[in-house]
């Protein structure tokens, strides 16, 4: 028997989250919920919940803190919903290390497809990956969801580890935003692309010793990445 997947929900408000915690029970999952950041940091550690939907305006200490806090010990992928529209604060979320970013009133549907997409890709389900495969000094090894970069372990976030496995797995070939926006995050809208720019920046941090001269990330001006050539 397949284990539902759990969810933990964290806002203050009650309503959010029985709205949440029903329709997301009647599609499969089990949830978890809190209203507060100090137990809901607690829950990561204790639960270990495989996605956590994160409100910003908790009582005790702001969601991006709490972002950063949980960054620290676990790499679950985390979905900030909030009522902060402004783009600064999906990017400032999104680099303290949230891997989505949706504004209330969000639509339940999409936010369903994400939360999938997200769980597709966890730890050693990567679909369609081939076996170990070697880019120089940089090796990926699927099967174990790990990469290493000339002997040492690259640590990716969720999300960074998307976005490089499927870059490996299509070498050589121009993936542009609004591709790597579907298959990574599983968003359509173009007017996204922070999520990639920031994505992709963390990526490369940890890949390239010098920037200005990349060795397997470049950048199609205006167009996408072409990932080892």
């Amino acid at each position: 028997m397949t284990k539902e997947p759990l969810i933990l929900i964290v806002d203050d408000e009650e309503q959010i989250r029985r709205f949440l915690r029903t329709n997301l029970k009647s599609r499969g999952f089990a949830c978890e919920e809190t209203s507060t950041a100090e137990a809901a940091l607690s829950l990561v550690a204790s639960l270990k919940p495989e996605l956590v939907l994160l409100d910003l305006g908790l009582p005790d200490l702001d969601g991006q803190e709490v972002v950063v806090r949980i960054r620290r010990f676990s790499a679950v992928p985390i979905f900030v919903l909030s009522a902060r529209d402004q783009e600064q604060e999906k990017v400032a979320a999104l680099n303290a290390g949230a891997d989505d970013y949706l504004t209330k009133p969000f639509g339940l549907e999409e936010l369903v497809a994400r939360i999938r997409v997200a769980l597709r890709h966890r730890p050693g389900e990567v679909q369609g990956a081939p076996g170990r495969t070697e880019f120089g000094e940089l090796v990926w090894d699927p099967e174990a969801h790990r990469v290493f970069l000339s002997g040492d372990e690259v640590h990716f976030s969720p999300v960074e580890y998307r976005l490089f496995s499927y870059m490996a797995q299509h070498p050589g070939r121009i993936l542009t935003h609004a591709t790597l926006l579907r298959e990574v995050w599983g968003l359509s809208s173009v007017e996204l692309t922070h999520y990639v720019r920031i994505a992709m920046a963390a990526v490369r941090k940890k890949l390239e010793t010098d920037p200005g001269r990349p060795r397997f990330i470049h950048t199609e001006i205006g167009t996408g990445y072409r990932f080892f050539e």
